[in-house]
């Protein structure tokens, strides 16, 4: 497991398949709230417990871009990081995410095209021992770092 670039992000040359990095994040009232604000979904089966109840949930889940988004958190700020431009994701959706979970998501890289400045990394999000989430994300990488200003 690797931390984030101490510059911030990692440059195309500095990553290799294998590497991995991880971010843990509590799924909140307050996040689904903020998200269907930001995303402007207000979707019952997220906001109101009363109509969620009866869905085949038995209740409130979050958004699933929500729980995608924490994985695009990992890809900005620690792999590869500070830099780095989505250009395409793929998702697929196992189970739902409640209130009160904590949503791991690890990125792995997968391949690296050196020629492209491009890697697609490897995309999970886990609740427990359940894979809640996964897909692949084609992201371009800086090949060298800004000079310090």
């Amino acid at each position: 497991m690797i931390e984030a670039h101490p510059s911030g992000g990692y440059i195309l040359e500095e990553l290799s398949v294998g590497m991995t990095a991880e971010k843990r994040v509590t799924v909140t009232e307050a996040r689904i709230s903020q998200f269907a604000q930001a995303s402007d979904d207000f979707n019952p089966v997220h906001m109101d417990e009363t109509f969620a109840s009866k869905t085949a949930y038995r209740g409130r889940i979050a958004h699933g871009l929500l729980s995608a988004s924490f994985g695009s958190a990992v890809v900005g700020t620690i792999l590869p990081g500070a830099g780095a431009i989505y250009l395409s994701q793929t998702l697929t959706f196992h189970k739902p995410v409640r209130i009160g979970d904590v949503a791991v998501s690890r990125v792995t890289v997968a391949t690296v095209d050196e020629a492209a400045a491009r890697i697609v990394l490897r995309c999970e999000v886990h609740v427990g021992d359940d894979l809640v989430m996964d897909g692949e994300a084609t992201v371009r990488v800086p090949r060298r770092r800004r000079p310090a200003k």
